[in-house]
């Protein structure tokens, strides 16, 4: 497969992901237990590393005793940017609390690092690439769309998650409802 196929090819499934985030925002589902997909994905979960867009590695073993707010993003989703001023105050206002946002690219490495350029955000955000759509899917995104959130407590059980966007009240309730 020469470079321009496999181009295509990766054009396509972002595509085909941005379609499939976009009818889950407009479904705006939330789910208050996590499917049992999540549960066996977890522990998974917690053995894996990710590259970060300014250099180095996130193990996500370090985020284990803590809340922890995992979104999968892309910068070429319109949902997954209008709801990252969200994020970002989240992080900001609850990191008195224990609570870290980690934000992973399903994107690739130089859109996202351009992206971050012009938009900075002061939450984690680590590399999962296109494989991050099947990571997302085995924590319980059954339509694989973006932007996708799973909220973890301290012991890294997932509690919390929703395919589509959320809102600053919305991820408060949720942070509410752990204390």
């Amino acid at each position: 497969m020469n470079r321009r196929t496999a181009w295509r090819l990766a054009l396509a499934g972002a595509a085909t992901s941005a379609l499939a985030g976009g009818v889950a925002w407009r479904q705006q589902r939330a789910s208050s237990a996590p499917a049992d997909a999540t549960m066996a994905a977890e522990p998974t979960l917690w053995q894996l590393r990710f590259d970060r867009p300014e250099g180095g590695e996130l193990a996500m073993a370090s985020l284990l005793g803590q809340p922890l707010l995992l979104n999968f993003w892309g910068s070429w989703c319109p949902p997954c940017v209008a709801e990252m001023p969200d994020l970002d105050r989240f992080a900001r206002d609850m990191a008195p609390e224990g609570w870290r946002v980690l934000g992973l690219a399903v994107d690739n490495p130089n859109a996202v690092r351009s992206f971050l350029a012009a938009r900075p955000v002061s939450y984690l955000i680590a590399l999962a690439g296109f494989e991050g759509a099947d990571l997302s899917r085995r924590l319980g995104n059954t339509q694989g769309g973006l932007p996708f959130t799973v909220a973890f407590n301290a012991k890294g059980a997932a509690v919390r998650q929703k395919a589509g966007a959320t809102t600053l009240a919305e991820l408060q309730q949720w942070a509410q409802q752990l204390r």
